[in-house]
């Protein structure tokens, strides 16, 4: 389990804050999630480290069990678009990844289980 404070901007601490109750995700996700938001470190916008997870911005991952790597965008719902590589930010991945920086290991669950991934670049 992740331990240290989450990093966000303003404005995902915002659109977090009013948005994730109504998002569709399982109950320890959900409470993962509202227990991050309430102990984030918050920054203004522009001062958000550049290596951190953060919306609209591209991650690369990489499963620690099979050594998969994947790359996304983390985008509002509505721009979500799986075959350009949009994941919505309230995807079980983008929240699992939000506020974590690149090199961090991170165990969230996925709809097959709990998994870890290890953030290898943000840009």
């Amino acid at each position: 389990m992740n331990t240290k404070a989450i990093q966000l901007s303003k404005s995902d601490y915002k659109f977090l804050s009013e948005h994730f109750e109504k998002a569709i995700m399982s109950d320890y996700n959900k409470s993962r999630l509202r227990t991050e938001i309430k102990t984030a470190v918050i920054y203004e916008d522009h001062q958000l480290p550049i290596d951190v997870v953060s919306l609209n911005k591209e991650a690369t991952i990489i499963s620690t069990a099979d050594g998969k790597e994947l790359n996304f965008k983390i985008v509002k719902p509505s721009e979500a678009n799986m075959t350009e590589k949009k994941v919505s930010i309230f995807a079980p991945i983008s929240i699992a990844l939000l506020g974590y920086k690149t090199g961090d290991l991170i165990n969230w669950e996925m709809p097959d289980g709990i998994k870890e991934f290890k953030i290898v670049e943000v840009k």
